[in-house]
Parts: structure tokens; C-alpha cells; sequence
């Protein structure tokens, strides 16, 4: 970082655990300060532009704001501030979207003890980090990656909504509960900005997904 002062961090994560566990990993580690933390994308983003915030640490699947739309954000240069993923999301597609759209880490929650501090300190230096298990999967080949950063499950869904399926019929089909479809859907939406069936029909047909 060119100085000598701690990296100012700020947690978002919407378990009270969660943060509270990842404030006790850091706070162990001298070159690190915990500035701040949210329980949402948007109040994230708040804490992390007032507090001078070098690291957010943010988890992609919380209430609020959506965190892709954060990540474009932070993308933007409004926060001034880099973007170190945590997640439980292991597929490569939707890793690539992250560091697409401005993420400079993507740690795996299973990977946190070992890796965020050092991806903390990789990214204030100015370089990415990325868990061993997502970058193997990044550097293979991925000619037939589904469309809009859509993992296949998410495809396979969009194809069934495009299709006119609801959410119950859609569960049933792939032995899924109504709240898993929906929660797939939530992620369609923010992955592809798209906020509407007939938009959501639209782009499978422009797609050629039906």
C-alpha cells in the first residue's frame, strides 16, 4: 500500500456469525483494521465510502441493494475502494461475472481461514486473488459456458420460464423446492439486469436458448 498504516477493512456479510468470526480472524493480524461492517450490499457501500474503506469484503448473496449491481458500482470508482468476494459460490461462470464487473478477490467461504487475509493483502497491493479450486476451473476452456454469466442450473431455468413454466411446475420438474427456483430466478435477474418475464423471454429467444 506504500505506507505503513493498517488496511482499513469493512465486513458485509448478512450472518451476525459470519462477521463476527471474520472480524476475530482479522483482527488477529497486525497489518489489518476492521472499520466497519453491514448486514446489506447498500448499507455496505455507505459504511465503506465513509470510512476511507482500502478493502469491502463483501458477501454476493445478501438483502438489499444486489450485489452484482454493487459490484458495477464499485466498478465505477464511487467507492474508492477494492472489492474482495466471499462466497460459497464455487462455479466458475459466476466468478467470472464477479471479476468482470470489478471484483479484485474471490475467496471461498470454505477457503477463509487459509486465504482472506491473504487475498486482503494481495488486493491492497494492487493485484487479484482468486481460491485455487475457482481459479483451476477459470483457466480450463469454456467454449460452451452458458450465456450471461448463468451457471447451467440457471440456464436450464430461464430456458423453463422463457418456456412459460411457473415456479412450482419448474420445482417439480427438477425435483427442487418453490424457493430454490425463485432464489435461481432472484440470480437470473441481477446477473442479466433483467426485471420481467417478457424481458426474461426476450433474451432466451435472442440467445437461442428455445
Amino acid at each position: 500500500m506504500g505506507d505503513d498504516r493498517p488496511i482499513r477493512v469493512v465486513l458485509a456479510d448478512d450472518h451476525i456469525v459470519v462477521r463476527h468470526g471474520l472480524r476475530m480472524l482479522l483482527d488477529s493480524v497486525p497489518d489489518i483494521s476492521v472499520v466497519g461492517e453491514a448486514g446489506e450490499a447498500g448499507t455496505a457501500f455507505e459504511v465503506a465510502a465513509a470510512e476511507a474503506t482500502d478493502i469491502l469484503v463483501l458477501d454476493l448473496n445478501m438483502p438489499g441493494k444486489p450485489p452484482l449491481d454493487a459490484l458495477t458500482e464499485a466498478a465505477g470508482g464511487t467507492l474508492g475502494a477494492a472489492v474482495v468476494v466471499l462466497t460459497m459460490e464455487r462455479d466458475p461462470a459466476f466468478a467470472r461475472r464477479a471479476l468482470e464487473l470489478g471484483a479484485s478477490g474471490y475467496v471461498l467461504k470454505d477457503a477463509v481461514d487459509d486465504e482472506l487475509v491473504v487475498a486482503i493483502r494481495a488486493v491492497a497491493c494492487g493485484n487479484r486473488h482468486v481460491s485455487q479450486a475457482v481459479a483451476v476451473a477459470l483457466a480450463k476452456p469454456d467454449d460452451d459456458a452458458p450465456p450471461g454469466g448463468l451457471t447451467s442450473r440457471e440456464t436450464e431455468i430461464l430456458r423453463l420460464i422463457a418456456l412459460g413454466h411457473t415456479s412450482g411446475e419448474i420445482a417439480a420438474d427438477l425435483s427442487l423446492s418453490v424457493r430454490t427456483i425463485e432464489s435461481h430466478r432472484k440470480h437470473i435477474q441481477q446477473k442479466l439486469g433483467i426485471t420481467s418475464r417478457p424481458e426474461l423471454v426476450r433474451y432466451a429467444l435472442d440467445q437461442q436458448l428455445i
